[in-house]
């Protein structure tokens, strides 16, 4: 055990959940502890060999050696002080006992600093590196996935539904061209963030003004993390809005949000299109993954369009939680940090895997049945609507019911219905020329 006083009594007055901090925000806040460490010791602030140990011991952290000893409710004091205290005791102590320093939680490890803008300043480092890292790129496995498979069918025609109703046609290429515009809309509103996030808190002290600390310490501690992480940070042009809110990590959940809502508009949209076998739409047959039932032999679920709608849902709640976590806190600090640090990583690390296995499971592997979807398309009533021009909307319709009700091709009861001639209606009615 290398944590120390403070973190036990943190660890007696919150057994609220038993979830503690994830690893990412973690790892985020030693990259901090390491960079303050270095600009400490580059202003004559922190002696060499402490400042040696400090790095040192940041980086086991942030390498995962010492996950276990980060043991601290996510329900916790709202700045997340506990959490600080808990990185600067296990730092102290790696210090002592691995790399023979004698270094102070407080005075050594914490200097130049406050929970009051470490903690706000992880949220945004660990959000920044997990959007780079894990979310942004099976986001981008997912777009291309989706653009492959419109090509691919390009020219299968289907039938269009609106109001789950029978519509006009289209090929199925073009409707999973739609989905795939959906994900570069959302990968360019989360990009629309990274400004916000590169903003850090680092050097704002307890309220905003910066007492213990310094603009050249800033500056060095933000250069140290963007060569840490290859993303660049700065310090926030206004240290009062950066401690005492956290507007980007509303903006950022919002997105988050609003990708949740577009993967599982393509999730249900799978799964309506794969229902069936035989009583359902059956327009294509997801890959079989695992028996669908305990008790009906042969049943086949949509497992990952289901498992992905769960985990958007999840992200949708956390946006909820993130939002009136946003505007609590009165005056010069938001204290709700550790459930918005939470809840914003999970959001980001289940849509990142959600897109990845909607990709690889899903989206690339489904078969289209096309032997159904022209049977059903040349039964559709709808494609009347090509004649409103030449016969009058009235007209076409009672073609279309009638041709619904004696569950007739639509040509031959326009033959019937009309004085076109049945070449002509070939080419009006052809759905490859209304696509």
């Amino acid at each position: 055990m290398l944590y120390g006083k403070e973190t036990k009594k943190a660890l007696d007055n919150f057994p609220i959940s038993g979830i503690t901090m994830p690893t990412d925000f973690i790892h985020s806040l030693a990259m901090i502890k390491r960079a303050c460490a270095v600009a400490n010791a580059k202003q004559g602030k922190l002696d060499t060999a402490l400042s040696k140990a400090i790095i040192a011991a940041a980086t086991d952290v942030i390498n995962g050696e010492y996950d276990d000893e980060f043991v601290l409710d996510v329900f916790q004091t709202g700045s997340g002080t506990s959490t600080n205290m808990n990185m600067n005791e296990v730092l102290s102590e790696l210090c002592k006992i691995k790399y023979d320093e004698k270094v102070h939680p407080n005075d050594h490890v914490n200097m130049s600093q406050s929970s009051n803008d470490t903690i706000p300043s992880a949220i945004h480092v660990s959000a920044y590196i997990a959007l780079k890292k894990d979310l942004l790129p099976s986001l981008n496995l997912l777009s291309d996935t989706l653009m492959d498979r419109s090509i691919s069918l390009t020219s299968t025609l289907k039938t269009g539904r609106t109001h789950l109703m029978d519509a006009l046609p289209m090929t199925m290429g073009q409707e999973i061209g739609g989905w795939q515009k959906q994900i570069i809309s959302n990968i360019e509103r989360i990009e629309t963030s990274y400004r916000r996030l590169g903003q850090l808190a680092l050097g704002g002290s307890a309220i905003g003004t910066g007492l213990n600390s310094s603009s050249q310490f800033t500056t060095l501690a933000c250069e140290e993390l963007s060569e840490q992480t290859g993303i660049e940070f700065v310090p926030s042009d206004n240290f009062f809005e950066a401690i005492s809110c956290q507007d980007t990590a509303v903006e950022l959940s919002g997105h988050l949000k609003t990708l949740a809502t577009s993967m599982m508009k393509i999730s249900n949209d799978l799964r309506w299109q794969n229902s069936g076998p035989l009583a359902g739409l059956g327009e294509i047959s997801l890959k079989e993954l695992q028996a669908g039932s305990s008790i009906m032999p042969g049943k086949v679920n949509p497992v990952i369009p289901e498992a992905v709608c769960m985990a958007c849902a999840q992200v949708m709640g956390n946006d909820v939680t993130i939002t009136v976590a946003g505007q609590g806190g009165n005056f010069q600090l938001n204290t709700y940090l550790p459930v918005i640090a939470y809840n914003l990583l999970q959001s980001i690390n289940i849509l990142a895997n959600s897109a990845k296995v909607l990709a690889t499971k899903a989206i690339s592997t489904f078969e289209v049945n096309d032997e159904n979807l022209q049977d059903i398309l040349a039964y559709n009533p709808i494609l009347v609507t090509s004649l409103n021009s030449i016969i009058g909307y009235e007209k076409a319709a009672e073609i279309a019911k009638c041709a619904y009700k004696t569950k007739r091709p639509i040509i031959d009861v326009a033959i019937e219905m009309t004085d076109i001639d049945r070449e002509e209606l070939s080419k009006l009615l052809d759905p490859k020329n209304l696509v």
